[in-house]
């Protein structure tokens, strides 16, 4: 299954899964007198609407290069991640904005019940978050990166609305307000994943350079090919799945140009066949001194 496809499939995954922990999560916070619970709902809500713009920019990320787009598409997903950034701070500001006001409005102690449905909940967004985050790593997405980390951040804020909602039941009538303060805490922390989801995606956007694993990798390979006697410049930036490689090889400067065109294309379909991620290869060949 190719990098697109997995990706694609993984983003189904989480919006059915997020689809229906968000409906439980309403219910169990109305009926529940949880407002942390209601918040994490709301980031859920968010997360199932971030989760249909990724798989819109993963799906037309895929599309082959033409004329009008020579690198390919690619650059869509990390437009894409910002985007669900945006989504994130406004749930965030959203949950903030209520939780101030709830903490000053005396209401209801939540139930108890609602920490068994927190527990369920926090077991699978853990567990989705490892499936996506893997999936990531195995197709480099930036945005499936971002979708991953909303398992996470979700995670995380049940944990806190758990936290919340004990403290509330066990310390009994004047301390209703742990459950919104939980949710106070879980719009900050929000905040936070939003710059890590962020800064990754702004240095693709900007070409930076944070691929020495694979220069490394596209060296090595340099030295299989007969006639490569070094490699100079090696430059790579990444467009969404794939990576555009600028080589320099060093080559004898008493062979012809036919031969030293020769030796770049067995270079470029060596690496090609050994790193599928690379899409676009150029190389510029230097004589020896």
């Amino acid at each position: 299954m190719s990098h697109e496809k997995t990706a694609i499939k993984t983003i189904y995954f989480s919006m059915i899964s997020t689809f229906f922990l968000a409906v439980i999560k309403w219910l169990a916070g109305f009926f529940g007198h949880s407002y942390a619970l209601i918040a994490d709902a709301i980031e859920s809500t968010t997360d199932i609407f971030s989760s249909f713009l990724v798989l819109l920019g993963l799906k037309y990320s895929s599309k082959p290069a033409d004329k009008k787009h020579p690198y390919g598409h690619g650059k869509i997903e990390p437009l894409v991640t910002f985007m669900v950034v945006g989504s994130l701070i406004v749930a965030a500001y959203i949950i903030a904005k209520q939780g101030i006001e709830n903490i000053n409005t005396p209401h209801k102690l939540p139930q108890a019940w609602t920490l068994v449905v927190l527990f369920i909940i926090i077991a699978w967004k853990e567990i989705s978050y490892r499936l996506v985050i893997k999936r990531s790593k195995e197709t480099k997405s930036t945005s499936l990166k971002a979708d991953a980390w909303h398992h996470r951040s979700d995670a995380i804020t049940s944990v806190a609305a758990f936290i919340g909602i004990t403290i509330a039941l066990i310390l009994g009538k004047g301390y209703e307000s742990a459950d919104d303060w939980a949710a106070l805490f879980a719009s900050l922390f929000i905040l936070y994943n939003c710059y890590l989801i962020f800064r990754p995606a702004l240095g693709e956007i900007m070409d930076e350079h944070t691929h020495n694993d694979i220069i490394l990798i596209v060296r090595d390979i340099a030295k299989e090919v007969p006639g490569v006697i070094n490699t100079e410049k090696c430059f790579i930036r990444k467009t969404g799945m794939k990576y555009h490689v600028d080589l320099h090889i060093i080559v004898n400067a008493d062979i012809s140009v036919r031969e030293g065109h020769s030796i770049s294309h067995d270079l470029k379909d060596l690496i090609k066949s050994k790193i599928p991620e690379i899409s676009n290869i150029l190389i510029h060949v230097e004589p020896t001194d």
